[in-house]
């Protein structure tokens, strides 16, 4: 097992480290359906139409094996699967209300400058 000073030569600042953990085009939005909530498997898939099936699947396995989500299996028939954010995924709440409030706030100016960039101007 790696040690903390070890794990941190492997990134350039602490920055890096988190956007290791919780990076990706979905994992926050993972995180952000499951704050607060405990969902399963089919209701993130229905909250997140436009990711695969197998991307979907490899997410929640990588922020479980992080720690920051948990997943209960039910012994039932069919098995019933829950995920729910853990402690330490809790701990990423503030930064993922303002990651939701900024996008809510800039996102139009973010996609005019993309326009204005691809028009040439």
């Amino acid at each position: 097992m790696e040690t903390i000073k070890q794990y941190m030569e492997n990134y350039d600042c602490a920055v890096e480290a988190t956007l290791d953990v919780i990076g990706g085009k979905w994992k926050g939005i993972i995180l952000s359906h499951l704050m607060g909530n405990i969902l399963r498997y089919s209701d993130i898939k229905r909250l997140m139409p436009k990711v695969t099936p197998r991307t979907l699947t490899r997410q929640l396995r990588e922020l479980e094996r992080d720690g920051l989500i948990t997943r209960k299996i039910y012994a039932e028939v069919p098995p019933r699967v829950e995920y729910s954010v853990t402690e330490l995924g809790q701990t990423l709440a503030p930064i993922v209300k303002l990651l939701n409030r900024w996008g809510g706030e800039h996102i139009q100016t973010v996609l005019e400058n993309r326009d204005k960039s691809e028009d040439g101007e």
